[in-house]
C-alpha cells in the first residue's frame, strides 16, 4: 500500500529506495530540503470528460488525409488512414514517440513558470498551439498563456481545465503572441496572501485579430490506443490527472505514487509515449528546476492520467506576426485556404497594373488569378501580409520614382490605396523590400528601396496615426541591384544584403539601440547580376528565441539561380550550397512555409514569365509557370 507523505527530499530518497521505484528525486535537492510544492491548477470537480465516455473515434474521417509535414503524411499511410492505403499492421505505431526531437528537427517550444498561479491548464492549452503550430507549418510561434487566463477574467489562484481553455481560444479568434499580452504572475509586490485574488487588467494591443494562431475544435480521445496513434500521427495532447505529494519531487525515471495524500490536480502536454518504459512523456510547466529540464515521464494508467480524455488538435492557422520572417519579395504564405497555407503573389499585369495570384495549400495546387489593382507600377511589388486583420499589404515603385503602398482590405474584400511617399528617385523598375517589424504596438513597417543614384533609403510608419510616412535616411553607394532582402533578426536588428556595382553582395544592418546608423556588414560571391532575395529561416532554429539561418537566392552568371546560407551563430560565413535552374533574370520572393522545412522559390525569367522553384531533402525542382510578369 501506498505510505503516508514525507516532509524532506532525503526521507523520499530512503522511501524510493526501499520500494525499488523506478523513479528518483529531483537531483539538485539536498536531503534536508523540504519537498517542494509549485502551484497547481486543475479546478476541484474540473468539468473534464471521463476516456470512457468517448470511446474508440473515427481517426481516419479526422486525419484520413494528407500533411503539410511529409513526415506525418507518411505515418499516416503506416497506419492505413490514407485513401487507399491498405490497413495498418500491428506493427504500424512505433514502440515511442517523443515530440521534443523527431526526425531530426525540434517541435516542441521551451519550458516555462506558471508559478505562483494555478494556471498550469492555460500551459497546456498554450503548449498545444504551439506545438501544433510548429509541426503542422513549420514556424515557432511562442504563444501567451496570458492571453487566455486574463481574457477569461481568472484570478492567479482559480484553477480551470485546458478544455475551458480551448473553447475561449476559439470563440475569441485564437492565442496572441507575449508581445501582445503577456502571462504576467502577480509582481512582488503582492503580498502571499492576495495572490489568489490579484488578476491583470486585460488591455491586449489593438491588433490583436491579426496576430493569434487560431484553431477548429480540439479533439477528445479516450481510447489509449488511440492516443498513442494520435502521438505518432499528429501531435502533442494535453493530459490531467491526480497529484500526490511525492510528485512535486519527481526527477528521472518512470514515476508511480507512493505517497497517499492527494494535494490536488494538474494539467500538462503529452509530447509523447515509450512503450518500454510503460509511460507517457510530458512537458510540465514549473520551470526547468523540476523533473529533468522540465520534461517528466507518469507511468501508464497512473494517478488517474488514462481516467480522463486527452485532447488534440490539428488545422492551425498560423498568424503573420509569426510568419514575416518567413518571405521576402512578391510571395508569402498566408493563412487562407482550406489548409491555412495558400501562397499569395502579386506580379505586373501591363499597364502599371498588378495582379495578385493565389495557390491553394493542398492538391491540386494550381494557380488562380485574383484581383488587379494600381495603374502606376515600374516594376514588381513586394507584398506581404500583416497584423492588420491578416491584410495583405503591398508596395511598389512608380513610373515617377516613388514609393506607393495598396492593402487589401480582408473585411470588406477590396484592395485600398494607401498613397504615394518617399523619394522621388527610387530606381525605375526595381523592387523595394517591405516587412512589419516588432518595433511598437502594432508594429512599424520598414521599406528600403534602391535610388538612382546608386544609394539605400529607408522609410518607416509608426502604425498609428497620423500614418504617416519617415525618412530614416540614405546609406551605402555603388549599389547596382537591391529588392527583396530585408529581415529583422531575433536580436532585433535590421538586417539586409544588396549586389554592388562590382558584381559582389554586402550586408548592411542597423542596430536601432546605438543610434540607428546602418552599418557595412561582410562582403560575398562574385559575377552577380541582380538584386538578392533574402529570408531568415527554420534550419538552425533551435527553439523559439534562436535565430534561424539566413537563406538567399540570387540571379548570377548564365542565366541560373544561386542558393547562398549563412548560419547566425557568432562567426558564420556566407557559404553557396547550390546552382540550379535556367534564364534566370532575377529571384522575386522566397519563403519557408508549411510544406515541411521546404524554400520556396519565384523567379523571373528572361521571357518574362514567372517560374516557381522548391527545395526539399531530395535538392532543387523546377516548378510549374505561374504567368506573365
Amino acid at each position: 500500500m501506498p505510505e503516508q507523505s514525507v516532509q524532506t527530499a532525503g526521507e523520499l530518497r530512503a522511501r524510493l529506495a526501499a520500494r525499488r521505484a523506478r523513479w528518483s528525486v529531483i537531483e539538485h535537492l539536498a536531503d534536508e530540503e523540504p519537498v517542494p510544492r509549485p502551484s497547481l491548477g486543475l479546478e476541484p470537480g474540473a468539468n473534464l470528460t471521463p476516456a470512457a465516455e468517448i470511446g474508440a473515434i473515427d481517426l481516419r474521417a479526422l486525419i484520413g488525409h494528407e500533411s503539410g509535414n511529409p513526415h506525418l503524411t507518411r505515418r499516416r499511410a503506416a497506419h492505413g488512414l490514407l485513401p487507399g492505403a491498405p490497413a495498418g499492421g500491428p506493427g504500424a505505431r512505433p514502440a515511442a514517440v517523443d515530440w521534443r526531437v523527431r526526425w531530426g528537427w525540434p517541435w516542441i517550444t521551451k519550458v516555462k513558470d506558471q508559478n505562483p498561479c494555478g494556471s498550469c491548464w492555460a500551459f497546456g492549452a498554450a503548449g498545444l498551439v504551439e506545438s501544433m503550430a510548429r509541426i503542422e507549418h513549420g514556424v515557432w510561434a511562442e504563444r501567451s498563456e496570458g492571453d487566455v487566463h486574463d481574457g477569461l477574467k481568472y484570478t492567479c489562484g482559480q484553477g480551470s481545465n485546458p478544455e475551458t481553455a480551448l473553447d475561449w481560444v476559439k470563440a475569441n479568434g485564437g492565442l496572441a503572441d507575449p508581445d501582445c499580452w503577456p502571462y504576467s504572475p502577480p509582481p512582488p509586490t503582492v503580498p502571499a496572501n492576495r495572490r489568489d485574488a490579484w488578476r491583470a487588467e486585460y488591455t491586449p494591443s489593438w491588433d490583436r485579430s491579426g496576430r493569434t494562431v487560431r484553431i477548429t475544435d480540439y479533439v477528445r480521445l479516450g481510447d489509449v490506443e488511440q492516443q498513442k496513434v494520435w502521438l505518432d500521427t499528429v501531435g502533442p495532447l494535453t493530459a490531467c490527472f491526480d497529484v500526490y505529494d511525492d510528485f512535486f519531487a519527481l526527477g528521472s525515471g518512470v514515476y508511480h505514487r507512493t505517497a497517499d495524500h492527494l494535494a490536488g490536480g494538474h494539467c500538462v502536454l503529452i509530447t509523447g509515449y515509450d512503450d518500454a518504459a510503460g509511460c507517457w512523456l510530458f512537458k510540465n510547466s514549473w520551470g526547468t528546476g523540476y523533473h529533468v529540464g522540465g520534461h517528466g515521464r507518469i507511468a501508464y494508467g497512473e494517478v488517474d492520467i488514462d481516467h480522463w480524455a486527452k485532447c488534440g488538435l490539428r488545422g492551425t492557422n498560423i498568424d503573420p506576426w509569426s510568419k514575416r520572417r518567413l518571405h521576402a519579395g512578391n510571395v508569402y504564405e498566408s493563412g487562407n485556404g482550406r489548409a491555412h497555407r495558400n501562397f499569395e503573389l502579386c506580379a505586373p499585369a501591363g499597364g502599371g497594373s498588378l495582379q495578385h495570384w493565389w495557390r491553394e495549400g493542398d492538391a491540386p495546387f494550381a494557380w488562380a488569378r485574383a484581383q488587379a489593382y494600381a495603374n502606376d507600377a515600374s516594376g514588381l511589388p513586394a507584398f506581404t501580409g500583416t497584423t492588420y486583420n491578416r491584410n495583405m499589404e503591398s508596395l511598389h515603385v512608380t513610373t515617377g520614382g516613388r514609393l506607393r503602398h495598396w492593402y487589401y482590405e480582408q473585411s470588406a474584400g477590396v484592395w485600398r490605396d494607401g498613397g504615394a511617399f518617399g523619394p522621388g528617385d527610387a530606381a525605375i523598375g526595381s523592387t523595394p523590400a517591405f516587412i512589419q517589424s516588432d518595433y511598437g504596438k502594432p508594429g512599424n513597417f520598414e521599406a528600403v528601396v534602391r535610388t538612382a543614384d546608386g544609394h539605400l533609403n529607408h522609410w518607416w510608419r509608426i502604425n498609428g496615426a497620423p500614418w504617416t510616412w519617415n525618412d530614416g535616411g540614405r546609406f551605402g553607394s555603388g549599389i547596382a541591384h537591391y529588392g527583396p532582402a530585408l529581415v529583422q533578426t531575433r536580436s532585433r536588428h535590421l538586417d539586409l544584403v544588396a549586389t554592388r556595382t562590382d558584381g559582389r553582395m554586402q550586408l548592411w544592418w542597423r542596430d536601432d539601440p546605438n543610434g540607428f546608423a546602418w552599418r557595412p556588414g561582410e562582403v560575398f560571391g562574385s559575377a552577380i547580376t541582380s538584386a538578392p532575395c533574402l529570408i531568415e529561416g527554420q534550419y538552425g532554429a533551435a527553439d523559439e528565441d534562436t535565430a534561424g539561418n539566413y537563406e538567399l537566392c540570387v540571379a548570377g552568371a548564365g542565366g541560373r539561380v544561386e542558393h547562398w546560407w549563412r548560419g547566425n551563430a557568432a562567426g558564420s560565413a556566407w557559404s553557396r550550397s547550390a546552382v540550379f535552374g535556367h534564364d534566370a533574370l532575377a529571384v522575386t520572393g522566397m519563403l519557408q512555409g508549411s510544406f515541411g522545412f521546404n524554400l520556396e522559390v519565384i523567379v523571373l525569367r528572361t521571357d518574362r514569365q514567372l517560374q516557381h522553384y522548391w527545395r526539399d531533402s531530395a535538392g532543387w525542382h523546377e516548378g510549374p509557370v505561374i504567368g506573365p510578369a
